[in-house]
């Protein structure tokens, strides 16, 4: 908005009342308006629009620190988001000493940068199931246990694991309910199942060696287990006729969440946390900030986060032309945080935010002054011809 002030008055005294001349006004201030303006969605993941108050920080090219809610990002050829301008994007990030980043808490603001290099592999270090076993399974006919035999075991499941060269192995489960046993040593009792495994469909040892045996409640949730870790062997690995090991693998298998019902066996959940190397594929941004990278292998990182800018005074910054604020006294000490948390808006990702002016009530306003105007304008065409008509009075 402008705010007007009278170029020169004074105060004629006399009379009832006093009479106030003016000669005018003049522009004192323009006031910006920080109001938010329409969404637009675009295609670019690195677009964002703020929701809210706060201004994106950027460091521009001659170091300086500036102040935009123009959230128009993308990369640049170094790997830094910047603005069209090329100027870069402040954020929270880490960059660790063989150039990969993470985001590590807060810190002090730096560029924000997506390196090129890819994700490692990483071994299995855990392992959880979770699974009903049917409890009006019959215990099988047969024994001992084979894998190629599905008479001999009631159920069976897989999940993928990997080594430390990301290499994909499979790990199998093989459940076998156990006949009640008052009299073995130890007793069987009630609601016991056997654990076997087989890695990369390997067959059972001889004689076959449960690796672990749980006992259910009568309620069906599980009573006690007995695990033994999972432990494989180094596993061969050949590249370039040259024979490398990868580390052993050794993790526990994390099965609590089994249950035993009178419903068909069946797998709800096969987790694990290892993963084979994977190249960027993508980022995004979370409401928060997040800065996420995704990898060709699924997984996903947080890469860094994005940093608002909040002011007590918006009104007091100084335009630096390409929709860039500077900070001044005038706007307030700069309160620096991550999206959504004290005064800082949230971040919509994939769009941004379109001028705050509403163009048809300028039209109007606009009108409306082209009309006062042209009243004026008749106005002092009057008064001339007032005065050319005294003057020709002789």
């Amino acid at each position: 908005g402008v705010v007007f002030a009278d170029t020169f008055a004074a105060a004629m005294t006399g009379g009832a009342a006093g009479l106030q001349i003016g000669a005018g006004s003049n522009t004192q201030a323009v006031r910006q308006s920080f109001s938010q303006g329409g969404l637009t969605a675009t295609n670019n993941p690195l677009d964002m629009s703020i929701n809210g108050n706060g201004f994106f920080v950027i460091e521009r090219n001659n170091g300086t620190t500036a102040y935009s809610r123009n959230g128009q990002f993308d990369l640049d050829k170094d790997g830094y988001i910047v603005t069209p301008l090329g100027e870069k994007l402040m954020g929270y990030q880490t960059v660790g000493a063989d150039g990969s980043v993470s985001l590590t808490g807060t810190g002090t603001p730096r560029p924000l940068y997506i390196p090129p290099v890819g994700l490692g592999a990483k071994a299995t270090d855990q392992v959880s199931i979770r699974a009903n076993l049917d409890s009006s399974s019959a215990v099988p006919g047969v024994a001992p246990i084979d894998r190629d035999d599905p008479d001999t075991y009631n159920y069976t499941t897989s999940i993928r694991v990997f080594d430390s060269l990301g290499n994909e192995h499979t790990l199998g489960l093989y459940f076998v309910k156990q006949a009640v046993d008052a009299t073995a040593t130890p007793p069987v009792p009630p609601n016991m199942w056997n654990v076997y495994e087989s890695f990369d469909n390997a067959a059972f040892s001889t004689p076959p060696t449960p690796s672990a045996t749980l006992e259910f409640k009568p309620d069906g949730t599980i009573k006690t287990i007995t695990p033994l870790p999972v432990v494989v062997p180094a596993v061969p690995y050949t590249f370039s006729a040259t024979l490398v090991d990868a580390d052993p693998l050794n993790f526990p298998v994390n099965l609590a969440a089994f249950t035993q019902r009178n419903s068909a066996s069946t797998t709800y959940e096969l987790r694990q946390n290892g993963y084979k190397p994977g190249e960027i594929a993508g980022v995004s941004v979370t409401s928060n900030g997040i800065v996420q990278g995704t990898y060709s292998n699924g997984e996903t990182r947080a890469l860094g986060q994005v940093v608002l800018a909040s002011f007590r005074n918006p009104n007091g910054l100084i335009s630096l032309g390409s929709n860039l604020w500077a900070a001044t006294t005038d706007a307030g000490e700069v309160v620096q945080g991550v999206p959504g948390e004290g005064l800082n808006g949230t971040l919509s990702s994939g769009q941004i935010e379109e001028s705050n002016v509403d163009l048809s009530q300028e039209l109007v306003q606009m009108i409306i002054q082209q009309r006062n105007y042209q009243a004026n304008a008749q106005s002092i065409r009057t008064q001339d011809q007032l005065l050319q008509t005294l003057i020709n009075l002789r």
